[in-house]
């Protein structure tokens, strides 16, 4: 039987269908990682959760491969396929803020940057990315967490309910109300269950914040990560720290004749009582001389966009996620070995706290997996040039394998990349929930049209 025609399609959505022979395709198929490049046969810019349906069905009807693309920022490039469809979400990107019930409406192809700006009109705030620029779907549906998320609790455990397009072309509401296997599944549990249309989510009073980056030598990098293990054990809720890795970029704040060298960093945000700002990131001061600072008050957007320039779009990107409940000496020195050398100035490690407000819900409350995990560490190569991949990308794999004896079997599901998709990593990813996952995937897709993600099988 032949394929099905892009005419037959585009007589069906309201949308725009981009095919090969389109003057805007090589644009249209372009994602975040410029070490993706994929030629879809159709890449469908949907302009309403009708026109999702339809795409959804054409997919079915031809048996053709189907991805889905909010933000674009998914590391191993599942927001496209090569000869299959992509259901691309760019042009759907509003925000509708209620400030009285503190709750937001949310297109899927929304980026962090769209939400908070619409947010912090009103004072509110949700748990966000890193990045600005990444999409609120991907982020929301593997877990997500941020600056906040300490005191404000992931970021599924912020939604309130979602839209779905089911691989049987149905539309459904998701909540705790309706469809709440479904609505389950989808707080961590990625996109395998059908597709997303809009997120609402549940809103919190923020609006400025305390914080910034704070830059040691590396010599201090030992005292640094002690201090980072003891002291974000029991600080205050609303204060979030995580350290890194950084070749320091060329900002007026660092010392010009260290631009370039290497440090570690501890990134602060104080989301507390204005007063007691300075009080709760002294110590940050204390453990070991600073050569370079940016901490004050600033828009709680700003500090979600920091350090978006310096991951642009068509970066070549390969990173490792790992999860640990405790940071080990052993760890520590893993740590001390692979940090120093991270290649590029885009390139980082960041270990994410993911204690407080994290750990509050029932581990079996929704599809994320970790809840007893303390951090999430990120290995985020990062670097313009593709002839540099083999070296940068074995910088990653071995700063993984150090720290994967020290870690949890598995990692964050938005941290992986594509040499991640075995079976046996997706199942130490979802962890105890995987066989319930796989029973609701058996009932939503059957057929796992929804695969190109980190896949469960039904």
């Amino acid at each position: 039987m032949a394929k099905p025609s892009p005419d037959e399609l585009r007589e069906s959505v309201h949308g725009v269908v981009i095919t090969p022979g389109d003057e805007e395709y090589d644009e249209a198929r372009k994602v975040y990682n410029a070490m993706i490049d994929r030629r879809p046969a159709a890449i469908v810019r949907v302009a309403n959760a009708g026109d999702v349906m339809a795409s959804v069905g054409f997919a079915r009807g031809g048996r053709l491969d189907l991805a889905v693309r909010g933000g674009g920022h998914s590391a191993p490039g599942f927001g496209t396929c090569d000869d299959g469809l992509v259901i691309d979400f760019s042009g759907l990107r509003g925000v509708r803020v209620d400030p009285r019930s503190r709750t937001a409406r949310v297109d899927a192809g929304a980026t962090w940057a769209d939400l908070n700006a619409a947010t912090y009109a009103f004072g509110l705030a949700v748990t966000g990315g890193i990045i600005s620029t990444t999409g609120i779907a991907g982020l929301t549906l593997g877990g997500g967490f941020g600056h906040v998320a300490r005191g404000l609790g992931l970021t599924c455990d912020n939604l309130l309910s979602a839209d779905v397009v089911t691989a049987d072309g149905r539309f459904l509401v998701a909540s705790e109300q309706e469809n709440a296997d479904l609505f389950w599944a989808l707080r961590g549990g990625g996109g395998n269950f059908g597709v997303v249309t809009s997120f609402e989510y549940r809103l919190h009073p923020l609006k400025d914040i305390y914080g910034g980056p704070l830059f040691y030598e590396l010599e201090d990098a030992g005292t640094i990560l002690r201090f980072y293990r003891d002291f974000i054990a029991d600080a205050p809720w609303q204060l979030s720290v995580f350290p890194g890795f950084h070749i320091a970029p060329p900002l007026p704040f660092i010392p010009e004749n260290r631009h370039g060298d290497h440090f570690i960093a501890l990134i602060c945000c104080w989301a507390g009582p204005p007063e007691e700002a300075e009080r709760a990131v002294r110590p940050l001061f204390d453990v070991a001389p600073v050569v370079a600072a940016h901490v004050g008050p600033m828009p709680y957007p700003a500090i979600n966009s920091a350090f978006d320039a310096l991951l642009p779009p068509g970066l070549q990107q390969y990173w490792k996620g790992l999860f640990a409940t405790e940071l080990t000496d052993a760890a520590i020195d893993a740590h001390l070995e692979h940090g120093p050398l991270v290649p590029t100035v885009n390139s980082t490690m960041h270990m994410y706290p993911i204690n407080g407000a994290c750990h509050q819900p029932d581990p079996d409350a929704s599809a994320w997996s970790y809840r007893d995990a303390n951090f999430a560490t990120v290995i985020a190569g990062a670097w313009p040039d593709p002839d540099d991949n083999k070296t940068n990308m074995e910088w990653v794999r071995l700063y993984h394998e150090a720290l994967a004896p020290h870690s949890e079997p598995g990692g964050y599901v938005n941290f992986t990349s594509e040499d991640d998709q075995g079976r046996s990593q997706v199942q130490a990813n979802y962890k105890g929930h995987y066989e319930r996952l796989a029973e609701i995937k058996r009932t939503y897709d059957p057929d796992n049209l929804f695969h190109l993600n980190h896949n469960i099988e039904p």
